[in-house]
């Protein structure tokens, strides 16, 4: 087994690592409860059951895009960009459900939602830029963020104000 292949299997295992942790806590934080059941929704979103597979979707994407980035790099400060880019997306990720489930503001998460979908642009351009394969692997997350974010503002618009 080649150095190259051994770099590409360890980059594959701490990106799925890393999406697993980023899915496990952000589960974590989602309290589907009677808070949440409470919310008028929208008519156009999608049902709850259709988030897990989703999102278990999009972070396969992330995985292989950010990977397959990652193995064609050749400068160190690179790599170290698209490992500060995924971070920062996951931490945002995160947040977003902590503010909007767990302390129950839409109206904080609406304003978080932001600099999150700014994170997925920027990972688009950047992976994009390496591989034009990685940068279209991550478009299914923006366009569902950007749902998600719609989503956020109807819900604010319909149960405003929050305390």
């Amino acid at each position: 087994m080649s150095g190259t292949t051994a770099m590409r299997w360890d980059a594959l295992l701490i990106g799925a690592l890393a999406a697993i942790l980023v899915a496990a806590v952000g589960a974590t934080l989602t309290d589907l409860g009677p808070w949440y059941h409470a919310l008028r929704e929208p008519s156009w979103k999608p049902p709850d059951a259709a988030f897990g597979p989703i999102w278990t979707t999009i972070l396969a994407l992330a995985v292989l895009s950010g990977v397959r980035a990652y193995c064609r790099e050749p400068a160190r400060m690179g790599r170290q960009v698209i490992i500060g880019l995924f971070a920062l997306n996951g931490f945002l990720n995160v947040l977003w459900s902590l503010l909007f489930f767990r302390i129950q503001r839409p109206d904080w998460a609406l304003i978080e939602v932001f600099p999150y979908w700014l994170t997925i642009l920027a990972l688009v351009v950047v992976m994009y830029r390496r591989s034009v394969v990685s940068g279209l692997a991550l478009v299914p997350y923006l366009l569902w963020v950007t749902i998600a974010a719609a989503l956020n503002f109807q819900v604010v618009a319909l149960n405003g104000p929050f305390r």
